[in-house]
């Protein structure tokens, strides 16, 4: 038995209704599912489908009291993390998507470029933003990452 894929990451939103106008009008998730959670100090939350209908964000109130990892930031400025560095979505376009999250309140982070990672090179188009609740996603286009398969290729040929 083993992991079939992510199923969702969860955050906490400062303004939950911009937080779910983000994530619906500018990165095209849709609605699944809202439900409150007195239990847990849960007023709001939703589950957001991506646009491949399977990876999912899970969005609570800014009072909810959910499992975390790391400390809550007390303000804009402070910069407070755990093992979560960030996520990334696939996009068609990485400009595009960058200017449209940028005209909907996010901020500019890492401005679309292409990187080549390590020895083969494998060059990825990206751009990285800070959506307006904070959070740091990537826009990435398409790349095949698993190069297993090549490096195994090129040891056996070798």
């Amino acid at each position: 038995m083993s992991v079939k894929g992510l199923s969702h990451i969860a955050i906490q939103a400062k303004d939950y209704k911009a937080t779910l106008s983000f994530y619906i009008e500018v990165l095209g998730f849709k609605l699944g599912h809202h439900w409150s959670l007195p239990l847990f100090q849960i007023k709001e939350a939703s589950m957001l489908i991506s646009p491949d209908l399977r990876t999912c964000i899970e969005i609570f109130d800014n009072d909810a009291v959910i499992p975390a990892q790391g400390k809550r930031a007390t303000s804009e400025e402070e910069i407070a993390h755990g093992a979560l560095l960030h996520f990334a979505f696939y996009v068609d376009n990485v400009d595009d998507m960058y200017q449209k999250a940028l005209a909907h309140g996010a901020k500019a982070f890492i401005e679309p470029d292409y990187l080549s990672l390590g020895e083969p090179p494998l060059v990825v188009k990206n751009a990285v933003i800070h959506s307006p609740n904070g959070e740091v996603i990537e826009f990435i286009e398409e790349v095949d990452f698993d190069r297993s398969t090549k490096i195994h290729s090129n040891y056996s040929n070798g």
